[in-house]
């Protein structure tokens, strides 16, 4: 299955060229060989501009997910979450807590994330944390079932009943 992915960071200090974005390629080495990367980038930490590049990605159907990095967490310009639910159709809870559930196995600290999921489109929005090795982390847990949420976005199958 083709699926197309389209991968945002969320970083002011990545945006400016004052740090290095590891989660980015993280995700992308991860999705090596499970996923075409159409779409990558860097945007500042501003829920206005993260709304507006999410939506652009999703309703002209470049890419079948967007996952973002970064911004998840407690900081007063960590706004990812609140941007991705501005312009969600649909609220997928089940992902985000899977990954907090996964995540909470490690460190306590993945209680701490606010990350969303949902659909704009057909298209599936995944916050991710900002951190390389949470990122791998959730990167585990969401990768089984990728090519099932597309399929089902697509309108290609509906059952989710296990075989």
């Amino acid at each position: 299955m083709d699926i197309k992915i389209a991968l945002i960071t969320m970083s002011d200090k990545g945006y400016n060229g004052t740090r290095e974005d590891k989660s980015g390629p993280m995700m992308e080495s991860l999705l090596k060989g499970q996923a075409e990367i159409v779409y990558k980038t860097i945007v500042p930490d501003e829920r206005d501009i993260i709304s507006k590049e999410l939506s652009r990605i999703a309703d002209n159907g470049l890419a079948d997910i967007i996952l973002t990095s970064g911004g998840t967490g407690f900081a007063p310009r960590d706004v990812t979450p609140e941007a991705t639910m501005d312009i969600i159709e649909r609220n997928v809870p089940g992902i985000p807590e899977a990954m907090r559930a996964y995540s909470m196995q490690k460190t306590n600290r993945a209680m701490l994330s606010r990350a969303v999921a949902g659909i704009r489109k057909k298209t599936l929005i995944i916050n991710m944390p900002g951190s390389p090795k949470a990122v791998s982390e959730c990167m585990e847990v969401i990768l089984p079932i990728l090519e099932h949420a597309v399929k089902t976005m697509r309108g290609e199958t509906n059952e989710c009943a296990r075989v």
